[in-house]
C-alpha cells in the first residue's frame, strides 16, 4: 500500500497547490460550463475520503461532520467562504492523509462494508477504497485544474 499512500499524498499536495496559490474570489467563482467551483471541488475530495474510509468501516469521521455534510456528493457550493475556512481545508487536506496511512498501520480498518460506487466500481475492503479514492481525488483536481483554467485562461 506503500505506492498508494505515495499518491494519495501527491494528489493531496497538487490540491493543496491550487488551495495556496489562487485568489479567494477565483477559489469561489463557478466558471461558465460549471455546476461547481475549485474550492467545492477540493473539499469535496476531503469529505468523501472520510466517507469512503471511516463511515464504510464503521469508523467515526477524523474531521468535524461540517465538512462532510457540506461537501459530501449532491451539495452545492457555498459562495460565501471565509478565509479561515480555507485555512482549515489547507490542514485537513495534509493531516487527514496522514491520519489514514496511520489509521490504516494501526489496522483501524478491520470492518469494511462493501459499496458500489457512482462510477461502478465495487469497494470490497479499505484497500479497495484507498485505491479508489486516489482516483476520485485525481478526476476532482482534473475539474479544479480545468476551472482554474476556465477562469485564468493561458496565465494558468
Amino acid at each position: 500500500m506503500n505506492y498508494h499512500f505515495q499518491a494519495h499524498r501527491q494528489v493531496r499536495k497538487n490540491l493543496l497547490d491550487i488551495l495556496q496559490n489562487t485568489s479567494h474570489e477565483d477559489l469561489l467563482l463557478i466558471p461558465d460550463g460549471f455546476n461547481n467551483n475549485m474550492y467545492w471541488n477540493i473539499a469535496h475530495t476531503v469529505a468523501t475520503q472520510q466517507l469512503l474510509h471511516y463511515y464504510l468501516s464503521g469508523n467515526p469521521f477524523r474531521i468535524d461532520k461540517y465538512w462532510i455534510e457540506t461537501y459530501k456528493k449532491g451539495t452545492m457550493p457555498n459562495l460565501n467562504v471565509q478565509k479561515s475556512e480555507v485555512e482549515d481545508l489547507e490542514f485537513l487536506l495534509t493531516e487527514t492523509s496522514k491520519t489514514l496511512m496511520k489509521d490504516f498501520d494501526n489496522d483501524f480498518f478491520s470492518d469494511y462494508t462493501p459499496y458500489t460506487t457512482s462510477f461502478g466500481m465495487d469497494l470490497k475492503s479499505i484497500q479497495d477504497a484507498i485505491i479508489f479514492n486516489n482516483m476520485h481525488e485525481s478526476l476532482h483536481y482534473g475539474y479544479a485544474m480545468a476551472q482554474k483554467r476556465a477562469i485564468l485562461g493561458e496565465k494558468f
